[in-house]
């Protein structure tokens, strides 16, 4: 039986559409495999977003050189994000003419067609310009406890700094009725959390025949019978409504826990980033979240060392990130990417700057962390058992709570996929330790 491996960088995003060329090779008799010597197919499913994350790949892309000389038969595939990018398909054809599978993001569908081709011999570069919604996409679901279901595809904000309007394409929202048809057969056959996909879920619906707003969206799949809990990413600053906000506070089954990525807290770097909101509009709207929904777990996304961004700019984001007492924070820095705006932008700033600020801002970020850690020592929680921790020997188990906590416990018996009270007794920065008070 022939065997496959994924490797998958990048985002959520990237590990669903992992997970439906998991589908692709599945329904063509394929097997996953974890060794790399067994596999006859290695696709390697990238991301761009940072300069790092592009040349991590690269390098691995070059060491399966090897296994090719040693079997000649495999077939060695790169799909997503980079590899939609015209020019950079083109290096790779150059730089790894052992290649035999070059596709992008926008015709993922083909991939069962090109493996058959590459079976034979024929190698198979073809990176199409058609984005569209395909709903025949076979998807072999890895997740766990937890399913992933797109409801909106592309992105049409183009944030200076950002390159995924033009490897994804502009938006397209799914069917009300196709997800909501997705969602209950997951929830039947199992599954205990459902995490709705977007670049920008706010913008669900905008641009089908039949309007439907994300709230809407929302409150329809809460309807849905079954215990099971309910996520999205991302959201959008300038778009999220009150309307959502009113969504998720009236329903249990929709997580209290809302990724606000705010990216800057200067209005000067939001402006040159093409974001459409101030500082004092991002900060009233988190109020308003909190009045709405007090136990609310708000994360958030910022980058330091933005083209121009002076170190006035980075107090000010310092400010907000106090201000806003994000439950975790995604930090990192600017790294410029062709074919953006931002790329030809003057006053880029320099590594060791960058470098200082994202170490002020973590440091900032963990003083609140630990803040809001010490709040839930003596609560009783529920969670969502999702496994077992790796980091840790014996039977420690991990969950997360409603407004996104991670937690670790000790437990005797498997109880993955089960919900659990647990009194939270310590915690380690973002992770809360506790004891299981009640299976459910």
């Amino acid at each position: 039986m022939k065997k496959y491996l994924i490797h998958t960088y990048g985002c959520q995003m990237n590990v669903h559409e992992s997970e439906k060329i998991a589908g692709i090779l599945e329904s063509k008799g394929y097997t996953e495999t974890s060794d790399e010597k067994e596999a006859d197919v290695i696709m390697f499913n990238t991301c761009c977003i940072r300069e790092t994350a592009e040349s991590k790949i690269m390098g691995h892309i070059g060491e399966t050189k090897r296994l090719k000389a040693r079997k000649p038969s495999l077939i060695v595939g790169v799909c997503g994000c980079m590899s939609q990018q015209k020019e950079v398909a083109e290096k790779l054809k150059k730089r790894y003419p052992f290649l035999d599978v070059i596709i992008g993001t926008s015709n993922l569908s083909e991939l069962g067609e090109m493996i058959d081709r590459a079976n034979v011999g024929k190698h198979c570069y073809e990176i199409g310009d058609r984005f569209c919604v395909d709903e025949n996409v076979p998807v072999f679901r890895t997740s766990g406890t937890n399913a992933w279901v797109n409801i909106i595809y592309g992105c049409n904000n183009f944030c200076t700094y950002c390159i995924v309007p033009y490897v994804r394409g502009r938006e397209r929202s799914r069917s009300k009725d196709v997800i909501l048809s997705e969602v209950k057969q997951l929830v039947a056959e199992g599954y205990k959390e459902i995490t709705l996909l977007g670049q920008n879920v706010d913008s669900y619906g905008k641009d089908l025949d039949k309007p439907c707003t994300f709230a809407e969206l929302l409150y329809a799949i809460a309807e849905i019978d079954g215990k099971f809990r309910l996520r999205f990413v991302s959201s959008h600053p300038k778009d999220m409504s009150d309307e959502c906000i009113a969504a998720i506070a009236a329903s249990p089954k929709i997580c209290n826990n809302i990724h606000l990525p705010v990216q800057a807290g200067s209005n000067s770097v939001l402006a040159r980033m093409n974001r459409k909101y101030t500082r004092e509009q991002y900060l009233d709207l988190v109020d308003r979240i909190r009045a709405k929904i007090p136990d609310v777990g708000i994360t958030s996304d910022i980058m330091v060392g933005f083209a121009g961004e002076t170190e006035e700019d980075f107090l000010q984001t310092l400010d907000l990130v106090e201000k806003a007492r994000f439950s975790s924070l995604f930090s990192f820095v600017y790294s410029r990417r062709k074919g953006t705006v931002g790329y030809s932008m003057e006053n880029q700033i320099d590594r060791a700057t960058k470098r200082d600020r994202i170490t002020r801002l973590i440091a900032c970020q963990n003083k609140i962390t630990k803040e809001i850690s010490d709040t839930y020592t003596g609560k009783v929680m529920e969670i969502l058992v999702e496994d077992t921790n790796p980091k840790y020997a014996g039977d420690v188990y991990c969950g997360r709570t409603d407004c996104g906590r991670l937690v670790n416990f000790k437990y005797t018996e498997n109880v993955v996929g089960s919900f659990a009270d647990v009194k939270i007794k310590e915690h380690r920065s973002a992770t809360l330790w506790g004891d299981v008070v009640k299976l459910k």
